[in-house]
């Protein structure tokens, strides 16, 4: 039960936020391995590129990859929180005073997250394959032709077997674990402590939403390098054998995007990635949280 929750949770975030996902994307993509000022920037900041996107593509493009959005959300956040839910229920977070730690709620975040990424990840490719697709003029980044999700997974498994669904797997833990981590640590800790402070009455909603306000604003920070890279490194383009011809690795993804674009390109879409992070932290903890108080309150 507390995968499914953590699983419906996530997924309810995700349709309000799927839209500021296909923002990000593309403007993580705009510009790649390019110097600042030596290309046209289709997408000048948030707002103008939901703008040009709703203009250009259609209002529908807005929620471009949402069947695999809403999959992989089910699936990675389902293990992600589930297991950590199940760490936390079983006192593994607490020492032995009764105090949260630190040390293994981000560590227990960090596993958690690895889990759910690597199962989901082939999802995650073509949800960012399809969210990156635009008509030329306003198109960035490698465009690839899928026609949907499953004919997109179909076809990159017919052509690359196995491996070539899961390329990028590994690239893209490194941002798993250092936003699953700090996502739940913070989202803990926070919530810890103003239980402690008793800001707020006990049991109240308000303790979830703004320990998930605060936890928003740690995940971006701490993930947005990573982030960039892991975009860029699933939609490179392929050789026959299904080898990215851009970049070999996630360092390398990271190398060169500080070398060409300087750091500011590493944290290229930042305030994109909090609009979309930040409410989705904050909706889906929230989420997650009322729907176990709620489970836990009607099986008692």
């Amino acid at each position: 039960m507390d995968f499914l929750m953590s699983g419906l949770a996530a997924c309810g975030a995700c349709v309000f936020t799927n839209p500021l996902e296909v923002v990000k994307t593309r403007m993580q993509l705009q510009g790649e391995l390019q110097a600042p000022g030596t290309y046209q920037r289709h997408y000048r900041n948030v707002f103008h590129a939901f703008f040009t996107i709703g203009k250009v593509d259609g209002l529908a493009a807005l929620q471009k990859g949402l069947a695999p959005a809403l999959l992989y959300q089910f699936l990675m956040n389902g293990i992600r929180l589930g297991t950590y839910g199940l760490a936390d229920s079983s006192g593994y977070l607490h020492t032995a005073e009764g105090t949260l730690s630190p040390v293994r709620s981000a560590a227990a975040g960090g596993l958690a997250g690895v889990m759910g990424a690597y199962l989901g990840s082939p999802i995650y490719m073509v949800k960012t394959h399809l969210q990156a697709q635009a008509a030329s003029e306003i198109a960035v980044g490698h465009q690839y032709k899928h026609q949907g999700m499953f004919q997109a997974l179909t076809e990159i498994g017919q052509k690359h077997g196995l491996g070539g669904l899961w390329r990028g797997a590994l690239g893209g833990l490194p941002r798993v674990v250092v936003g699953s981590s700090t996502q739940l640590c913070t989202f803990s800790s926070t919530k810890d402590l103003l239980s402690q402070w008793e800001i707020f009455p006990p049991q109240s909603w308000k303790v979830a939403l703004a320990a998930a306000m605060v936890s928003g604003i740690a995940v971006v920070l701490a993930m947005t390098p990573f982030d960039v890279a892991s975009t860029r490194l699933y939609n490179q383009p392929t050789d026959i054998q299904g080898k990215g011809l851009m970049y070999r690795g996630i360092l390398d993804a990271l190398l060169q995007t500080a070398r060409t674009e300087g750091i500011f390109g590493m944290y290229k879409g930042i305030g994109a990635s909090y609009f979309r992070l930040g409410p989705h932290t904050i909706l889906s903890l929230f989420f997650w949280d009322q729907l176990r108080f709620l489970y836990h309150s009607y099986t008692k």
